[in-house]
């Protein structure tokens, strides 16, 4: 039985995974319509249905007045999983933050300080400023007022082929056409 159900926004945006039980309390009450489906019934002793894959609030019940967290995943989000030293686009298991001002040095871990750096870059830069490291920032670190939502999907996590259409996965992910 597959025990998560992908939760858009009205504006068929992803915004949470949730499981199979909760969205059918929510189809109940009216507050999510059901998207997609598996191909697995869900039985019980008045009703049988299948079990949801993908819904879709019905309501415009998304806050977005919420700042934006402060979190690893939030920061390679804001700079589009590229490593802000060489540029180059990697999946998370491949990334990690680096200080700009190092801590060492005073630097904090605050949005204005912290950007994507892949490994290499990171050991390469190590615990000195940008400038003596021999290196330069793509972007400047700043703190978003927003985020696009960007579900990680690692590699060779099985993404529900329900959920294909509505999630972007690393180009390494997708099958062989």
């Amino acid at each position: 039985m597959s025990t998560q159900t992908l939760m858009l926004t009205p504006w068929m945006v992803p915004h949470r995974v949730i499981s199979w039980q909760r969205a059918i309390v929510l189809f109940y009450l009216g507050k999510v319509e059901v998207i997609e489906e598996y191909d697995e019934d869900i039985a019980s002793p008045s009703i049988t249905l299948r079990a949801p894959a993908v819904v879709r609030l019905t309501k415009g019940s998304v806050s977005t007045k919420n700042k934006v967290r402060f979190s690893r995943i939030n920061v390679f989000t804001r700079d589009g999983f590229r490593c802000q030293y060489c540029g180059d686009r990697k999946p998370p298991h491949d990334l990690n933050y680096d200080h700009v001002v190092p801590r060492v040095r005073g630097g904090k871990t605050v949005w204005e300080n912290i950007v994507t750096s892949c490994y290499a870059c990171n050991d390469r830069k190590g615990s000195r400023t940008v400038a003596e490291a021999g290196m330069k920032l793509r972007r400047q670190p700043f703190k978003p007022t927003s985020l696009p939502f960007a579900p990680v999907i690692r590699q060779g996590t099985h993404v529900p082929t329900a959920w294909r259409n509505y999630c972007a996965t690393f180009a390494d992910d997708r099958p062989n056409a």
